[in-house]
């Protein structure tokens, strides 16, 4: 059986898909309420740019979540990505044998 890999989700389709649409929220009305310019969130929600630290504590303060949570999604995605883009190079590295 071979094993199907689903492409990483960002972020920013989770805030866009899971918060922002039940609410029916723009990026920009999401913006105002974390004080922050419209154009993060934009760039955010279009999966252009990924989530800050201070991001992640607007994005928690506002939506009762934790910072954990949507830190832990981003690194996550950026693990996946550089995991699929050098995976011949970390495949190239002979772990250490313990003696």
């Amino acid at each position: 059986m071979t094993e199907t890999k689903l492409p990483p989700i960002h972020p920013g389709e989770i805030l866009r898909e899971e918060y922002l649409k039940p609410l029916a929220m723009s990026a920009g009305a999401l913006a105002k309420h974390l004080n922050v310019p419209r154009t993060r969130i934009e760039r955010l929600v279009s999966e252009e740019t990924g989530v800050t630290p201070d991001t992640a504590l607007r994005l928690a303060r506002f939506f009762s979540t934790t910072p954990d949570f949507w830190m832990a999604m981003q690194t996550g995605y950026d693990l996946a990505i550089a995991q699929a883009e050098k995976s011949d190079v970390f495949a190239a590295i002979k772990p250490l044998e313990a003696a």
